[in-house]
């Protein structure tokens, strides 16, 4: 029997992690991608809800600076309720459930209501968030234990259940979560019952993703930093010793990309390299899908080729879409890989070449460089005067392949395998981010990712893309950004991703040796 057949249903108590998706586990990966309701919170990272089913219900119960969406009376009701009309429902919770999460209070009302459940740890955020700043919290010469107390009570219990005088006596590695407007109570507190004020202690904000930020001092000194530097939720401090190891120990906060948003214009689906490759980095992917990859208007063109496939002496592929659209047409028709034995294969870019080889079959060519520029120079090591050659496409798309071919004698057909449209994509936050000074560069991939953002975004903000730097995949898609009026700064050597991703890299290492430049 299903978990959907059941009276009733079950709840999965998720940790989220600390910020950085990565840190999901599998089996909380597992749960999300069961799930019929999932329940997130403030700090748990929305990209992990891609995981789950188009079905999926999705209710927000974060709570953002004191500001609370559901009570958590509320949040334990919904919990039940949705549990009872057999949904499996996910509590997905920043961090741990168990550790200040309010794990222990959800599961006394779901034993209470019968309701059966699961937990499922996460990486608490003193372990995660401590490691990506490059704080050990245990060192054998300077600390052998740790404390994690909490720098939020309910309203009106200020402290109810901090001893400070035994806190303040441990010699070990002290942590408080969120804390961040409690700071100034916090060091006070430490000071007043014995702490030596010169203890260094470190704030990080944001930590394990892009958006991290640290501050050190002693506790005599923060206050005024985090006053000066108006350090805001969320974040966590880190009392003792081990912050003086920092120095020698970072690695998350000197990666070549850390700090830098990205924005991302091809289609999501299609994102998922460029956006761990951004990631390892340490930057932040802004995923903004200008264009979005669908069935073309009319398969009949396509499906006539792919009929006569024997009559053809070449098939020429220019992009992962052009493959992907292609074969799945060949298996809606009946058939199989099998139809192009004896087609000699080009492709158009590594990425292009590896789907292909996905299938099982090799690539004949391959050209150096990933434009049609390069393949018509590999071609013209070959005789293709009479030849028969198939291009399926996008159905808008330069011309410059089939009409050389031509010229040179060979005989083309271009059907439409796909077409891109615009999707119903929200700039406002882009527009929010770019206004503030937050966005570092945009990237384009294609030379209708750059159309369509253009229309996106409107002429209001064209004039602030001037003081960000453009990066694109090639010299057409450059050409095209150029036309648009927009200045590219950045272009990469090799016409992929990955090429794209080291150009980012190499040019926000010159600008940080040379930042007058």
């Amino acid at each position: 029997m299903t978990d959907r057949l059941r009276k009733t249903g079950k709840v999965a108590l998720v940790g989220a992690g600390p910020g950085d998706e990565g840190l999901l586990t599998l089996r909380g990966r597992e749960w999300l991608e069961r799930a019929d309701v999932v329940i997130y919170d403030y700090l748990a990272n929305k990209r992990l809800l891609r995981f789950c089913r188009p079905e999926t219900e999705f209710v927000y119960a974060g709570k953002k600076e004191g500001k609370v969406t559901l009570s958590q009376d509320q949040i334990n009701a919904l919990l039940i309720e949705k549990a009872q009309l057999g949904e499996i429902v996910v509590r997905l919770k920043g961090g741990d459930p168990f550790i200040f999460g309010r794990g222990g209070e959800e599961t006394e009302a779901l034993t209470t209501a019968g309701i059966p459940f699961v937990v499922v740890p996460g990486v608490t955020s003193p372990i995660g968030v401590a490691a990506y700043a490059g704080i050990p919290l245990t060192h054998r010469d300077y600390s052998s234990t740790l404390s994690i107390i909490t720098g939020s009570n309910e309203q009106g219990k200020e402290d109810a259940h901090i001893d400070w005088e035994k806190i303040a006596s441990r010699s070990g590695t002290l942590i408080f979560l969120m804390g961040a407007r409690k700071l100034k109570r916090i060091t006070e507190n430490l000071i007043k019952y014995g702490k030596d004020p010169n203890t260094p202690i470190a704030v990080i904000q944001w930590g394990t993703t892009s958006r991290q930020k640290t501050w050190t001092g002693t506790l005599n000194t923060i206050v005024d930093i985090a006053a000066k530097e108006n350090i805001k939720p969320p974040a966590l401090t880190i009392v003792g010793e081990v912050v003086n190891l920092k120095p020698h120990t970072d690695w998350y906060e000197t990666l070549p990309l850390f700090g830098k948003t990205i924005v991302i214009t091809r289609p999501e689906e299609q994102s998922e390299s460029f956006v761990n490759g951004l990631l390892e980095r340490g930057a932040e992917p802004f995923l903004f899908p200008v264009i979005e990859t669908v069935p073309p208007d009319d398969w009949k063109p396509l499906d006539e080729a792919i009929q006569k496939l024997d009559s053809y002496d070449g098939l020429i592929f220019t992009s992962v879409n052009g493959v992907k659209f292609f074969m799945r047409r060949i298996n809606d028709l009946g058939k199989d890989v099998r139809e192009l034995k004896g087609l000699r294969l080009y492709a158009i870019g590594s990425k292009t070449e590896k789907e292909v080889n996905a299938l099982g079959i090799k690539v004949d060519v391959v050209p150096e460089n990933f434009v049609a520029e390069s393949l018509l120079d590999s071609l013209g090591k070959e005789s293709v005067k009479g030849k028969r050659f198939l291009l399926p496409r996008a159905a808008v798309a330069r011309e410059t392949l089939p009409d050389q071919l031509r010229k040179r004698g060979a005989e083309i057909d271009v059907p439409a395998a796909y077409r891109t449209v615009r999707p119903q994509t929200d700039a406002a936050e882009l527009s929010r981010r770019i206004k503030e000074g937050s966005v570092h560069a945009v990237t384009f991939t294609s030379s209708s990712t750059v159309t369509h953002f253009m229309e996106l975004i409107g002429e209001e903000l064209k004039p602030q893309l001037e003081n960000i730097p453009i990066a694109c995949i090639g010299p057409v898609t450059a050409k095209t950004a150029e036309k648009a009026g927009l200045n590219v700064a950045i272009m990469a050597d090799e016409y992929t991703v990955d090429g794209l991703i080291h150009a980012l890299e190499e040019h926000f290492r010159s600008r940080s040796s040379h930042p007058t430049n």
